[in-house]
């Protein structure tokens, strides 16, 4: 009879268990927050001391009738505020930031959108057109403030070169006389900003398939109908890009009207920005001066968000659905 074998096998080290899918999980979104923070933070820091807290503090001084000297013990409340909406040199400030806005929108898109066009195409010298283009802009404000307050002034470079060509007649006091000198500076403000336009638009060419281009031409459409049906239509949120930015730079412009003009003549140019430093620092009304500063910021903060809402938003939601 024969005996059955017994068979032993070497005892197993225990398997450890594998960590919770959810404590993974967690811990990753720990991480995460971690590295948020520390990114977010120090931007957070400056954001707050540069930006917030100004404007905190202008809004809380435009409280008071203060000079910059001694402590603010003249409160006012609101009055600074009803005086400048009051006042018919800020009332005309208002009216000149709206009409810089305006023309920008309505001279400066047409003309950087034809520059755009003519520079995207393959040209001899194209390079050093998009460079002549662009200099300008390139250029510091009271750089080109000086250089053209020096063109424009009687008998300079400008009158001289209208009665070279035989237009003398045209000649006029471009600076000094109230019913141009507004439009004279737009002149220069487009021929100082006309180029970042048009550098904005050429990226915003780069990123029009050439085959949509094709097949349109395939179909018939003209060279016209190709760029107002297929070009233009993709350059939209390009457009719409810069028609905030050139808005936005109209209602805080200071630099080029200060330098040239300093809001004159009889405060025909006046602007909301020269407005708040002829009455801020010239003047030393200081609490003026931060109601007016408000006013400025709640402009420019009102219509960004008017602007985002009805304009941005589909460009904006766009990007953010696309990514994964």
């Amino acid at each position: 009879m024969m005996s059955a074998a017994i068979t032993t096998r070497p005892p197993t080290a225990p398997v450890p268990h594998a960590p919770a899918a959810g404590g993974t999980r967690r811990r990753s979104r720990v991480r995460t927050r971690l590295e948020l923070a520390l990114l977010l933070i120090p931007a957070l820091l400056l954001f707050t001391g540069f930006v917030l807290v100004p404007i905190g503090v202008a809004a809380y001084y435009s409280l008071f009738s203060w000079n910059g000297f001694g402590p603010l013990t003249d409160f006012v409340g609101l009055d600074n505020y009803v005086d400048a909406f009051s006042g018919d040199v800020f009332q005309g400030a208002i009216g000149h930031n709206l009409i810089i806005a305006t023309l920008s929108v309505v001279v400066q898109l047409p003309l950087s959108i034809g520059l755009a066009l003519l520079l995207n195409r393959k040209l001899r010298g194209r390079t050093f057109l998009r460079m002549v283009v662009f200099a300008p802009y390139v250029l510091s404000e009271a750089v080109t403030a000086v250089i053209w307050l020096l063109m424009l002034q009687p008998g300079g470079f400008i009158d001289e070169i209208l009665r070279a060509i035989g237009l003398g007649g045209l000649v006029q006091l471009w600076l000094a006389d109230s019913s141009i000198v507004l439009y004279t500076l737009f002149v220069v403000i487009t021929w100082k900003y006309i180029g970042f336009g048009v550098i904005l638009l050429l990226a915003g060419l780069q990123g029009v398939p050439p085959e949509l281009r094709e097949a349109a031409a395939l179909d018939g459409a003209s060279a016209w109908q190709t760029t107002r049906h297929v070009v233009l239509p993709l350059l939209g949120p390009t457009i719409r890009i810069w028609v905030f930015l050139s808005v936005i730079g109209s209602l805080q412009l200071f630099d080029l009207v200060w330098i040239m003009t300093l809001g004159g003549p009889a405060n025909a140019s006046s602007t909301m920005a020269t407005y708040l430093v002829d009455h801020g620092f010239k003047r030393y009304e200081f609490g003026f001066g931060s109601a007016v500063a408000v006013i400025l910021f709640i402009i420019c903060f009102v219509f960004a968000l008017f602007y985002q809402r009805f304009a941005l938003r589909r460009d904006t939601a766009g990007a953010m659905t696309g990514v994964r």
